[in-house]
């Protein structure tokens, strides 16, 4: 169920939300809480409901199994690694099967093939929180002491397709006193303009550069050659239309889960404003970021076994990290492209410490972004040959290019990516104008560099803008594009 579709907005929100508010008014915590979970389960078997028992059994193995390691402390170890390794075969098996046979199949010759496996939703994201939890509470010696509490962690609709992923350190502690009491007024207000402005960032800006970035990236898979303004318009369109999605989609799962009394981490922090990959990786997917680092990169070594083995283990981290996302070469080339431009930024700072002079600030940035955009092209395209063709036009090398009329008006193309550019790199975010989350009493979240505005516009003139950027992201309806990040 997409969060900008109809039935959404109009049909399963205003019904969640009545049900449960009305079972926190009347103090049935235990209830309020069981029907977030069913309606959780609804909202993931929307799409196929024959994938909700793999979910529900997941659920059930990782908390069973986090009590078998708090209960028997002498075998923790073994029980970690088999949960861990339980959870990957999962994930191995139903995103990168078909993968691997293929590409066995592609080296060897040999005639070996398998049913099509269809990639269930969010196993992805419900894998590595999970994975996440087992590790920590290994370390902790202490599980999740209610199932309930445990089923929302992982099975919360708003951040389960997509997520942000989540810490149970960070979320438990919240599901615990959810479903009781009043809920602040500001929880409504602010989670409401944020779900607004994250949906504006999807079906206004997203969706309309995909028009732009889809028939250019499509003519080039082909065959057709694309001249160099072609090709770098498709670049560019794609490079903000993946951020406008994505960044679209973690704001309208920061709105949707205020309006149920849950603050969920932040997830972007403007990361085209970077003036270096180590910031970029910062604030892009900060949740992703986060557990490659605390549960790839430190379980690797991390820096502390040698300049040399530091690189190695970014370089293994991150082509992981590609490999993560999907199933092909193009993401793993992807992840290596991240992991040396991370090496490359390193090795600068070793011998050109930064600082803060505004030319060095602009060439980081330039210099950023042209390493990001590249990696996206290989990140978007359907093959090697596609990425191959795009970025040597790019350059130059392929002329005028051979696409002949207009895929997509040149001028409202450029105009589209000079706006989205101009959003993206010069305006506060939706969390920075929604002073989200310093505006909520509650659980503090990691926010990773985001800065609320200093002057809050005022409220009469951010209802009016509210009502204008609502209206016309519901005129867009009811015809959303699919969330770019649901594929991975």
């Amino acid at each position: 169920m997409l969060f900008g579709s109809l039935v959404f907005i109009f049909g399963f929100l205003p019904i969640a939300l009545v049900v449960y508010h009305a079972l926190r008014l009347s103090e049935r915590q235990q209830a309020a809480k069981a029907f977030m979970g069913v309606a959780s389960l609804v909202f993931y078997g929307w799409w196929d409901v024959r994938y909700v028992p793999l979910v529900c059994g997941s659920i059930v193995a990782n908390f069973w199994l986090s009590r078998i390691i708090e209960r028997r402390p002498a075998r923790a170890s073994l029980l970690l690694g088999l949960g861990v390794a339980l959870n990957l075969v999962l994930l191995g098996y139903y995103k990168y099967a078909n993968f691997f046979v293929s590409t066995v199949d592609a080296l060897t010759g040999i005639d070996w093939t398998i049913g099509r496996i269809v990639l269930p939703l969010a196993i992805s994201f419900f894998t590595f929180q999970q994975i996440a939890y087992l590790i920590e509470s290994r370390r902790d010696g202490k599980a999740a002491d209610s199932f309930v509490d445990y089923t929302l962690f992982v099975l919360f609709f708003p951040h389960l397709i997509a997520g942000p992923i989540t810490h149970h350190k960070e979320m438990l502690p919240q599901f615990a006193v959810a479903g009781t009491g009043r809920l602040p007024r500001a929880y409504i207000t602010v989670g409401t303009a944020i779900f607004v402005l994250g949906l504006a960032k999807k079906v206004l800006l997203a969706d309309h550069l995909a028009m732009i970035a889809d028939p250019l990236f499509n003519a080039a898979r082909d065959g057709s050659v694309l001249g160099t303004g072609q090709a770098w318009q498709g670049a560019l369109s794609y490079t903000l239309q993946l951020y406008f999605d994505f960044s679209g989609y973690s704001d309208m799962a920061i709105g949707l889960g205020l309006m149920f009394g849950i603050l969920l981490p932040v997830n972007f922090a403007s990361p085209y404003k970077s003036t270096s990959i180590v910031e970029f990786w910062r604030r892009w997917h900060i949740s992703l970021s986060r557990f490659l680092r605390n549960y790839l990169y430190i379980g690797l070594g991390g820096n502390r076994r040698g300049t040399a083995r530091r690189y190695i283990n970014l370089m293994a981290t991150m082509v992981l990290g590609g490999l993560w996302h999907g199933a092909a070469w193009t993401f793993v080339i992807w992840g290596a492209l991240h992991g040396g431009y991370l090496v490359i930024n390193h090795l600068w700072w070793r011998f050109v410490p930064p600082n803060g002079k505004a030319v060095r600030r602009v060439f980081g940035w330039a210099m950023t972004m042209a390493g990001v955009i590249v990696a996206w092209v290989l990140f978007r395209a359907d093959g090697f040959g596609t990425a191959w063709s795009i970025l040597a036009s790019m350059v130059g090398v392929n002329g005028g290019g051979t696409l002949t009329g207009f895929v997509v008006p040149v001028l409202p193309g450029w105009a589209a990516v000079l706006v989205g550019g101009a959003i993206a790199l010069a305006l506060p975010s939706a969390l920075e104008i929604a002073r989200y989350p310093w505006s909520i009493p509650g659980t503090p979240i990691e926010h990773d560099g985001l800065v609320p505005i200093r002057r809050p516009v005022p409220a009469v003139a951010a209802a009016l803008a509210l009502g204008v950027i609502g209206a016309l992201a519901f005129a867009k309806l009811p015809d959303p594009g699919v969330f770019l990040y649901f594929n991975f």
